[in-house]
């Protein structure tokens, strides 16, 4: 079973749990972990792939969209539809659904903010990994 992270930021701010997504992706791929970040639709994903070129100045995170148009894959992912076979070793779940095929991964990562919506939505997704024998852990930020 794949460790479960969910993050809990203190505040909603409006891009809170973008700037959080690619902190996180960053940090993965200077640790040499390969990163799948899963978009709710194609204009989140865009948003992501953006933000991922301008969130830091002093760093670049190489990335490309999912599906790729090439061979070569990047060593993080942004797409709208997980991979057949798990393509990375780390998910980052930026959906309001539990990801199908979660399993395949050695690490999901849950980005939680303070909105309503979003807090009963985690805490629904927190309780569906319980159910399939994941241990989730908290941190909040």
């Amino acid at each position: 079973m794949p460790r479960i992270d969910f993050y809990v930021l203190p505040d909603h701010r409006d891009n809170g749990r973008a700037l959080l997504a690619c902190r996180l992706a960053d940090k993965a791929y200077n640790l040499g972990h390969t990163v799948y970040i899963l978009a709710a639709s194609d204009a989140q994903a865009t948003a992501l792939d953006d933000l991922l070129w301008t969130f830091r100045q002093d760093s670049f995170t190489p990335h490309e969209r999912y599906p790729l148009t090439g061979e070569e894959s990047s060593p993080v992912l942004v797409g709208t539809v997980l991979p057949a076979e798990a393509t990375a070793q780390v998910l980052i779940n930026f959906t309001d659904n539990l990801p199908e095929g979660f399993e395949r991964y050695e690490r999901v990562v849950e980005l939680v903010d303070q909105t309503p919506d979003v807090l009963m939505q985690s805490r629904e997704r927190f309780k569906q990994y319980r159910e399939r024998g994941c241990a989730p852990e908290t941190h909040k930020l």
